[in-house]
């Protein structure tokens, strides 16, 4: 990671932030009796994503940051998978908006991965 200053340059943190709008985006749509529900988990699991990111640079070794780059992985597919149970309970109607956020999850996790396998080489 020589020459990277802050973990705002990295790129996975910067599609971390986007997934962060997108699902707080997607789950204004959500019934109202969700909002303590369904909805606060989406954003809790969507934000942990860019500050463990974020936590794991400021851990400056390549182990500790891992560590922190894998739990942002599983948050993202707890995303996945809640977004997948909120379009089958019609919660989402926005097709596209649902598309965007499923493609940018699918690209940030493999992302993230390589980033994993860079550290470890």
């Amino acid at each position: 990671m020589s020459g990277i200053k802050s973990y705002k340059e990295l790129y996975i943190w910067q599609k971390g932030i986007k997934i962060v709008l997108l699902v707080y985006k997607i789950t204004k749509s959500f019934p109202k009796e969700e909002i303590y529900a369904l909805a606060n988990q989406l954003k809790r699991a969507s934000v942990s994503i860019p500050s463990n990111i974020a936590e794991g640079f400021a851990r400056q070794t390549d182990k500790s940051f891992n560590h922190f780059l894998n739990i942002s992985r599983g948050s993202l597919n707890e995303i996945e998978t809640q977004l997948i149970i909120a379009k089958e309970l019609e919660f989402i109607s926005d097709d596209n908006l649902f598309n965007e956020i499923m493609s940018l999850i699918e690209e940030e996790s493999k992302m993230i991965s390589a980033f994993c396998k860079n550290l470890k080489d």
